[in-house]
């Protein structure tokens, strides 16, 4: 009974770190989403060269794409004509960070760790895009066709996307604010709101409380002596982090209560920041995208690239803060202000929401045949 009620503790106490900042990054991102033109990003990053590869870097960001959107996103760029490395780059970049995962990284541990987040993932993507375009250049000869079909005219990418990915990562086009240019349009703030509260958070709803619940489940399960050997042994937390992060699928902002409770539980910062390095940046999804997109070359860059550099920067996050307490970087309020609650109490009922939401209004499949598309 001691150990429900401190998971529950540690649920409450983690959701209302975060859930202001990600209410708040919502709202942002969804205004940005109106503001923002998708040609403004495919237009940028064509040639093979260091300039490229930067745009796509900072052009991934503060885009508020899910980690699943990235994909046809990505996808629908390097249809357009961007090289292999600026394709790579923002592959990197944008799931990493976004407007809402970097305020709920501020709110959950601090400025300094959120910018040392944002650079790291900066000089990751620039690093795997740079090496791409030196090492495979144009078009590489493994990849193999990914938007056609054989008889047909072109496919949308975000179209043959939607079929390859599981159903905790599917989305369409228009849900994910990806897939190819729309006309210019008037800024709608009931637009803005939808793609908020709506679409993105609806998407991340289902990791964000499997990923609340590690976290919980971490600081409070895990035995004193495992987190004592990886204290002693920062080598092996890294290693453990790194191989569980890789193929694991979570999204920037999910992956903040999980490196909180690995913090909490005795693990050190720059382990837990593997994980929030790696995590978002991969899946078992987008690693067999990369490869069946750019091939086998460029996916051992992605994958080294992102290991590496994560570990690096892990120990070079746990060297800054060496003899700093943990419970001086995770801003966790043990008396929560009235804001806090209310976010909380928000932010849950949209995620409650989302997750029930298939059980208790069932979709219908409409049967209405492909009339319009006969030849």
């Amino acid at each position: 009974m001691e150990h429900i009620v401190l998971f529950i503790d540690a649920i409450v106490d983690l959701s209302n770190a975060m859930a202001f900042y990600i209410l708040f990054g919502l709202l942002f991102a969804g205004i940005l989403h109106e503001m923002v033109p998708e040609t403004l990003v495919s237009k940028h990053l064509g040639k093979d060269s260091i300039a490229s590869v930067i745009k796509a870097t900072l052009f991934g960001i503060p885009l508020p794409v899910c980690s699943c959107g990235v994909i046809p996103l990505a996808a629908s760029i390097k249809k357009n004509g961007a090289s292999n490395g600026a394709t790579l780059s923002f592959l990197i970049s944008t799931p990493i960070t976004g407007v809402d995962s970097i305020l709920a990284t501020y709110g959950m541990f601090g400025w300094a760790f959120t910018i040392y987040r944002v650079v790291t993932s900066i000089i990751i993507s620039m690093i795997a895009g740079i090496i791409t375009n030196l090492k495979a250049p144009g078009e590489s000869k493994n990849s193999q066709p990914l938007f056609t079909m054989a008889h047909s005219k072109p496919v949308n990418p975000s179209t043959v996307l939607v079929g390859t990915l599981p159903n905790n990562e599917r989305c369409s086009a228009d849900d994910c604010g990806c897939g190819q240019p729309k006309a210019k349009k008037r800024f709608s703030f009931i637009d803005a709101m939808h793609y908020a509260f709506v679409t993105l958070l609806g998407d991340i709803a289902k990791p964000l409380l499997f990923g609340l619940i590690i976290g919980a489940l971490i600081t409070v399960a895990i035995p004193k002596n495992l987190s004592d050997i990886l204290i002693t042994y920062h080598w092996i937390s890294y290693l453990i982090v790194v191989a569980i992060a890789i193929p694991m699928y979570v999204c920037a902002t999910a992956s903040l209560p999980i490196a909180a409770g690995l913090m909490l539980a005795g693990v050190s910062p720059g382990a837990a920041f593997v994980f929030l390095s790696a995590g978002p940046a991969t899946n078992t999804v987008t690693i067999g995208v990369v490869k069946k997109m750019m091939g086998t070359q460029i996916l051992t860059i992605y994958l080294v690239t992102i290991g590496i550099g994560s570990i690096l920067f892990g120990f070079g996050l746990d060297y800054l803060l060496d003899g700093v307490n943990v419970n001086e970087i995770i801003h966790i309020d043990e008396n929560p202000g009235l804001i806090e609650w209310i976010s909380s109490t928000i932010l849950w009922g949209f995620v409650l929401y989302f997750i029930t939401k298939p059980y208790i209004r069932p979709s219908k499949i409409k049967n209405t045949g492909d009339k319009n598309n006969d030849l």
